[in-house]
């Protein structure tokens, strides 16, 4: 008798879990429309969040100002863009 039930009882947990798992993914497919219009309703109020200029804090010196020392900058190996130099060139 139990032999018989088992697989019933285990086609059944399975059809419950895959209905779990759908309902779960159309929650999270409904959030990310509803937020992809959230987003662009807050982009045609202002671009940025905070309304301010956000500086990372590495650019600042001691007394709170934007630095004027050179920076060091990275360059990865497939980056095909050329350096930009903020100084003019010498001619």
């Amino acid at each position: 008798m139990l032999s018989n039930f088992l697989p019933f009882l285990y086609g059944l947990s399975v059809f419950i879990l895959l209905i779990f798992a759908a309902r779960i993914m159309l929650n999270g497919f409904f959030s990310a429309q509803s937020s992809k219009t959230n987003k662009s309703f807050l982009k045609k109020k202002s671009e940025d969040r905070t309304g301010l200029v956000t500086i990372h804090p590495e650019l600042l010196n001691k007394d709170g100002c934007i630095t004027d020392e050179d920076l060091l900058t990275v360059r990865f190996s497939k980056d095909t863009d050329h350096p930009q130099s903020s100084e003019k060139p010498s001619e």
